[in-house]
């Protein structure tokens, strides 16, 4: 076995070096936030594309680019002074299931969230960052997210929660996006209260097969205890940087049909 994964590391090592490239980007929904250099901006567009990101991958882009839009590609800005008016521009705004309801509320929350907080980050960790696990800190972030008054039910299926059971696949990625800080240029590596060996792989369809097929993934069905079977196994492989592994997983899934 110990055999097995030394090669298993050798082939994933190979995938990361190829996928964890600047040409990644333009295909991805992480070019997104790319197109932004503030930080608050990098962090709003890169939670909305996060959270849109299921379906095909040009789809999910397009409708990206049309929501920075219609927040002026200054989504930052846009949050914080915007006028009731301005919102009715985002009524019919449609991705699969996530609607004008949903996209709302959530304009509504981060408008109340950076009219005290200088960075998204501490909606995750916590004011004195005192929350130590990953699933703690998505847990929490889902309750703020909640937290007020007016939260409308339907949109908490597009906010996932270990609490739920959820593999988190979307807040996961996000976050890797956010932590992660090497120097290929993909990940953005902003936010400092979070290290890149806390990360939780994200698990889609693509990153599941292949890993099941690497014998990476033995439990059935995909949860959050999935996501972290997965990461402890990525782990072993680089215990500082285990998430580095998505790119290679991804890569293999969907440009190599592994």
């Amino acid at each position: 076995m110990k055999q097995d994964l030394a090669a298993i590391k050798i082939l994933l090592d190979e995938k990361v070096a190829k996928y964890n490239q600047p040409a990644f980007i333009p295909n991805d929904p992480v070019s997104i936030p790319h197109l932004f250099t503030q930080k608050q901006d990098i962090e709003l567009s890169g939670f909305f594309a996060a959270i849109l990101a299921w379906g095909q991958r040009k789809t999910i882009i397009n409708n990206c680019i049309k929501l920075m839009d219609l927040m002026d590609n200054a989504p930052h800005q846009f949050i914080l002074q915007h006028e009731e008016q301005d919102l009715k521009r985002f009524l019919g705004f449609k991705h699969r299931t996530f609607n004008d309801t949903d996209l709302l509320y959530l304009i509504h929350f981060f408008r109340w969230y950076y009219s005290q907080h200088n960075s998204l980050e501490t909606a995750f960790t916590g004011e004195q960052t005192q929350i130590r696990t990953q699933e703690e800190r998505l847990e929490h972030f889902h309750n703020l997210v909640f937290s007020l008054e007016d939260a409308p039910h339907r949109t908490k299926k597009h906010i996932a929660t270990p609490a739920r059971k959820s593999a988190c696949k979307r807040l996961n990625m996000y976050l890797r996006w956010m932590v992660r800080n090497d120097s290929n240029g993909v990940d953005f590596g902003i936010w400092q209260h979070m290290q890149p060996a806390d990360l939780v792989c994200p698990c889609d369809v693509h990153v599941e097969r292949v890993a099941r097929r690497l014998g990476l993934i033995t439990r059935t069905g995909m949860n959050w205890q999935t996501a972290e079977e997965l990461t402890d196994h990525l782990r072993t492989f680089d215990p500082t940087d285990p998430v580095k592994y998505d790119y290679a997983l991804f890569g293999m899934g969907v440009e190599e049909k592994f």
